[in-house]
């Protein structure tokens, strides 16, 4: 019996945002390197399921004995653009202990008064874990450019400051693994309504994500910028076309199956004699 279908190519390669990347070029209803339906992508995704539970362990456990490695996921995207999903239908593979997940919301006063990344600093991942971050350092060059809240030079200042913070991450033993979910003017008017048909959905819906979306044009603009001049050889940005939200869940499945495959996990060898240990259990 045949398995599911797989990627023609792997998203850390066709959705990675290269040089000349243009945003409005990547069409927010396509499905690059992948021809199957949105069954087989379904398929795909739980296939894959035990695939990363084996390798999150696998890092879990090299923790334990002076591994530094970890894995953080940063996911960026418009409202109603799929965040919260990548995080249940993705994620919800591994097991919690070894998940550190982190919504960041509008800055308090107290992370006002301080640098824009030092509340992200503290949110950083442990050795050993899988670092989620639903938005993140990258909302104060984003909102903050399409509003005029800081001058270019400031803007211009965070993309250094963020390069060189990603830059120690990775020295210090991090994949990070960023990811833009890329949905159309369209399609995010019809999840709003969506989110007001349903009684169900009511808590989800924001005034606020009505009044960003007047600014759409400006957020693109904003990405595309933002995405130029932070998508490094160490951290590279990949957008992920998000209208069909299957395959911006098997797309983010994989570039997390990729970046754990990447470090070459083992599972740690036993410091004590297995044979001795077996036969005392045996006695007992």
């Amino acid at each position: 019996m045949a398995g599911p279908v797989q990627f023609d190519q792997h998203p850390s390669e066709t959705l990675r945002a290269g040089e000349g990347f243009s945003l409005s070029e990547m069409d927010p209803d396509s499905t690059p390197g992948y021809k199957g339906t949105k069954e087989d992508g379904r398929a795909l995704l739980a296939k894959l399921d035990d695939e990363l539970t084996e390798l999150q362990e696998k890092l879990f456990a090299e923790s334990r004995f002076g591994g530094r490695k970890r894995i953080l996921l940063i996911l960026q995207a418009m409202d109603t653009a799929g965040k919260g999903g990548i995080v249940n239908h993705v994620m919800a593979a591994m097991n919690p202990q070894g998940v550190q997940f982190k919504a960041f919301k509008a800055p308090t006063e107290e992370e006002k008064s301080y640098d824009f990344l030092w509340r992200i600093e503290k949110e950083v991942p442990a050795a050993g874990m899988v670092g989620v971050f639903d938005r993140s350092q990258y909302e104060d060059v984003l909102i903050h450019r399409v509003h005029r809240w800081a001058s270019p030079a400031e803007i211009k200042r965070r993309y250094v400051a963020i390069n060189e913070f990603e830059a120690r991450l990775t020295d210090s033993g991090t994949k990070v693994v960023k990811v833009m979910l890329h949905i159309s003017g369209q399609e995010q008017k019809e999840r709003l309504l969506a989110r007001l048909d349903n009684p169900a959905k009511h808590w989800k819906y924001s005034r606020g994500d009505l009044d960003e979306r007047a600014f759409w044009d400006d957020y693109m603009s904003a990405y595309e910028a933002a995405i130029a001049e932070t998508s490094t050889a160490e951290a590279p940005w990949h957008v992920v076309p998000a209208n069909k939200k299957w395959y911006a869940r098997i797309a983010v499945q994989q570039l997390l199956l990729g970046a754990l495959g990447g470090l070459n996990l083992k599972w740690p060898k036993a410091d004590f004699d297995v044979a001795t240990e077996r036969e005392l259990v045996l006695r007992s």
